[in-house]
């Protein structure tokens, strides 16, 4: 084995170790943020075109592999779902493999496949790009600038500590509905609050990969905190909800649609939202409906106060 492959192991091990030591401990963010950079660092090396560092092809459809699980484990501590979660204990019988990667040669222990390594695209860069099929074009929206740092899939923050007379908001993502919602790749998606000049009031989060298709609806069932009181929310704010999927012929994450919801609509219980074509106008100056359809984003809310 040459010493930079050597070294390359070892940090991966490394990374490894010290996710799954996050993990144990509940340590949950941190255990997330390192297996996510670990899984990208992955990624990268089994879809390197050089071979400088000894992998042969079938070892680095291993390491795809591997980084498939950690994003699966990833994607679980941010699941309020029980059911098909990928454990810990799971994700600890891939060591040795990584770590034995140039020897290892036995059946993979899981039944998953390699992710193909994505660009994901910053709000407002996708404008630039062709527009997808004739039903999404139009819209004349200008994307935010970024105040806060770019996320990944699957970036959920937990609850703001609670504050006397302070309303916390958690808004359930229930499904999306579309027309062709069985053709979405990977689809998830992005929440910004934004102000009436498109300015992040809280930093972007993004939803992991929708936990299933069915007929006409993308279904997700899943929590997001909004990340500032209620009261502290500038007035003409508004919550935005970006529908992203992954397109292979373009290898690149694109914005489908998106939604948004005013304060006067922060309230107890289910609402469903309107969706309108991309590219996403945060200012609200130019709103062309997607489709005349009766297919909306479903949300239930939950208002938290002490």
């Amino acid at each position: 084995m040459s010493e930079a492959a050597r070294s390359l192991l070892q940090r991966w091990g490394a990374s490894f170790r010290k996710g799954t030591d996050f993990d144990s401990w509940g340590q949950l963010v941190e255990a997330i943020d390192e297996y996510q950079i670990l899984a990208r660092h992955l990624q990268k090396e089994a879809q390197s075109q050089h071979n400088n560092l000894e992998f042969t092809e079938d070892q680095k459809k291993t390491i795809a592999k591997i980084a498939t699980c950690l994003e699966l484990r990833s994607a679980a501590l941010q699941s309020t779902q029980s059911q098909d979660e990928f454990k810990l204990e799971d994700l600890k019988k891939l060591e040795p493999i990584l770590k034995n990667i140039l020897t290892y040669n036995k059946e993979f222990p899981f039944d998953v496949q390699p992710v193909p390594l994505r660009k994901i695209l910053a709000p407002g860069e996708e404008e630039h790009l062709e527009f997808e099929e004739d039903d999404e074009e139009g819209g004349a929206g200008a994307g935010s600038p970024d105040s806060f740092p770019a996320r990944v899939p699957g970036t959920l923050l937990p609850r703001l500590p609670s504050e006397p007379g302070m309303t916390l908001l958690t808004i359930n993502i229930e499904k999306i509905g579309l027309k062709d919602a069985g053709q979405c790749i990977d689809p998830y998606i992005t929440v910004s609050v934004k102000d009436l000049n498109g300015i992040d009031l809280t930093p972007v989060q993004d939803t992991p990969v929708a936990l299933r298709k069915e007929d006409t609806y993308v279904h997700f069932n899943v929590d997001i905190e909004i990340q500032k009181h209620v009261e502290k929310l500038t007035k003409g704010a508004a919550i935005f909800f970006e529908f992203k999927h992954y397109k292979p012929k373009k290898r690149f994450t694109s914005t489908k649609c998106f939604a948004f919801m005013e304060m006067d609509e922060i309230k107890p219980g289910a609402i469903v939202i309107e969706l309108y074509k991309k590219p996403t106008d945060f200012k609200r100056k130019k709103l062309q409906l997607l489709t005349k359809k009766p297919l909306y984003l479903h949300l239930h809310q939950t208002l938290h106060k002490e």
